[in-house]
This record gives structure tokens, sequence and C-alpha cells, in this order.
């Protein structure tokens, strides 16, 4: 199988997972784009050009046509302001603290585990000061914006955001976890009939 091939497998599960979760980003379900994107970077970092633009414009796409169906202009909702377009490096941040997890990857280890566990927290801080500021500082939902009502919106919301994204990506990680060990015993298995 061609290095592609797993990629291209993780590509179409990020996007299902996206479809199925961004519809409603309150829903008994929770968002996993944060995650998704954290995911995507750490094993589609080799097509970062063009996955994560697609990603991208997915998730635009799926905010588009659940704001349209419910009856409104997308630029009406109460989620979509200026600050929406913030939402890219935003977004790329967590992309960009999946491909720093997955540089020079080999397997799961502890050390792996603490680098990604910082790396996460990290990525979904700096995500959110970027979502959350554009939202707060450009938003007409917002009255009067000062900096100790973003303060105290951003301390709200951060282990909210950081708890959805964890429990995705710790999800993933023992996915990763159990294919590695899988492949581990195959491979035991191959080299006892050789």
């Amino acid at each position: 199988m061609s290095d592609s091939a797993p990629r291209a497998f993780v590509l179409s599960v990020l996007v299902l997972l996206l479809a199925a979760t961004r519809v409603n980003h309150f829903a008994a379900i929770p968002d996993a784009s944060w995650a998704v994107f954290f995911i995507g970077g750490f094993y589609l970092a080799r097509w970062t050009r063009w996955a994560f633009p697609l990603l991208m414009v997915f998730a635009v796409l799926v905010d588009w046509i659940v704001i349209r169906s419910s009856g409104l202009d997308f630029w009406q909702h109460y989620c979509v302001s200026p600050g929406y377009w913030l939402l890219l490096p935003a977004y790329f941040a967590m992309w960009s603290g999946g491909m720093l997890l997955g540089r020079n990857y080999r397997s799961a280890q502890w050390a792996v585990l603490g680098k990604g566990a910082l790396l996460l927290v990290a990525s979904v801080a700096l995500c959110h000061l970027l979502a959350q500021g554009g939202f707060y500082w450009t938003s007409q939902n917002v009255a009067e914006p000062t900096v100790a009502g973003w303060a105290q919106n951003y301390a709200q919301w951060f282990g909210p955001y950081l708890r959805t994204t964890a429990i995705y990506v710790a999800l993933a990680a023992a996915l990763q976890l159990a294919v590695e060990q899988v492949l581990k015993l195959l491979q035991a298995r191959r080299d006892i009939h050789h």
C-alpha cells in the first residue's frame, strides 16, 4: 500500500468528522473542528498545501449550508462577524501544532505524550485567542467590548474548547497506539514464521 492511501483515508475520516459534528456547535456530539485540524496537521503535514485549504473550505461550506438552511443570510448569523476570517489563522495554529507533534514521530512513547499535551494546550490557546478574539472585538453582538470583558470571555470558554479538542485528539491517539501495537504483533508473527 502506498503512503498516499493511509493519508487519503485519514483525510476522508476528517472530512466526515467535520460534516458530522460542525453542523451544530452545541449539539450532543461536540464540534470536532479544532481537533480535526490538529489531527490533520499530524497525519497530513506533507499535504498541507492542499489538504489544509480543502478542510478550511469544507468547514466554511458546512457553516454556510447550516446557516442558509435555517433561513438566515450567512453574514446575519450570530456567530459570523468580520472576525470570522480569523478562523483561517486560528485553524492553522491547530494544524501547526499537529505538524510539530508529527515531526520526527516514530512511535508512541511517554515523551511524545508529554510533547503532544503541551502542543495541544498551546495550539488551543492560540486558536482560541484568534477565533474568540476575532468574534469578541468585531461582532456587533458584543455591545461594549473591553479588555476585562474579553479576558473573562476567553477564560470562560478556554476550558470547554480545550476539553472537547483533547477528547477527540485522545481518541485519535488511542487509535494510533492500537494500530501501532497490531502492526508490531503482525511483524513479530512474520518474524517467527521466517
